[in-house]
């Protein structure tokens, strides 16, 4: 049907998804990792939570190569995420219990082989591949008023019995397209933009609550990061 081609047109966004494992590591500094971070500049270590814990090296993130990257982290190189046991639960800055590094240059960048021996994350390389077609939850805020509107007639008029009829969505380690939201969706913030989607992952032992994500935008013009996680 027309309509519901021209819906899916107006939503779709690309995406690179990642899954853990299932090949063997390189261990090359364009490699990303669950579990696993082993580069720094020569002066950082794993930050310390807000007691003063080894925080757990969660993400490495290297954008060499990768078949989609959005645009406001074109000029990024690598990424790490760290995280206290202490999941956050908010809408929360960076540097409050979890670590954002992301680094725009690889010349200083050093390979450190530092880890948290009370982790509960095992570590796993990353393979990707293209998402075409990412879509947003239902409740997600960033759908237009528009197409939900258009939507909800379809499903009075008994075209389509609700708007999973028409989309799937990508429940994994993503950077671009839409946070899958497991609750109803959050407003990051004027000129924050969702970018960076970690998933649970029952091979890496990482269980985000509940089966839960936890989700990374960036501000457009300050460049400050903020973390939201939700959970079922």
């Amino acid at each position: 049907m027309k309509d519901l081609k021209i819906i899916k047109n107006q939503l779709a966004r690309k995406a690179t998804e990642f899954t853990s494992g299932g090949f063997k590591p390189t261990n090359s500094i364009t490699e990303s990792w669950i579990g696993r971070i082993y580069l720094y500049h020569e002066d950082e270590e794993i930050p310390l939570d807000n007691d003063g814990e080894l925080m757990l090296p969660l993400f490495q993130l290297c954008f060499n190569d990768l078949p989609f990257v959005p645009e406001i982290l074109k000029e990024s190189k690598i990424i790490t995420v760290f995280i206290s046991k202490k999941f956050p639960m908010d809408l929360t800055a960076n540097g409050n219990n979890w670590v954002l590094r992301e680094y725009k240059s690889v010349d200083n960048i050093v390979v450190k082989d530092l880890k948290n021996d009370t982790s509960f994350i095992k570590p796993f390389p990353l393979s990707n591949r293209l998402i075409e077609e990412d879509y947003p939850v239902w409740e997600d805020p960033e759908i237009p008023d528009d197409i939900s509107d258009k939507i909800n007639q379809l499903e009075d008029s008994g075209i389509i019995d609700s708007y999973y009829d028409i989309i799937e969505n990508n429940y994994s380690h993503k950077i671009g397209g839409y946070a899958t939201y497991c609750q109803s969706g959050i407003n990051f913030g004027e000129d924050f933009e969702f970018v960076f989607q970690i998933a649970s992952d029952g091979k890496a032992n990482l269980n985000i609550v509940d089966s839960g994500n936890i989700y990374l935008a960036k501000n457009r013009k300050t460049q400050e990061w903020v973390f939201y996680c939700d959970f079922y």
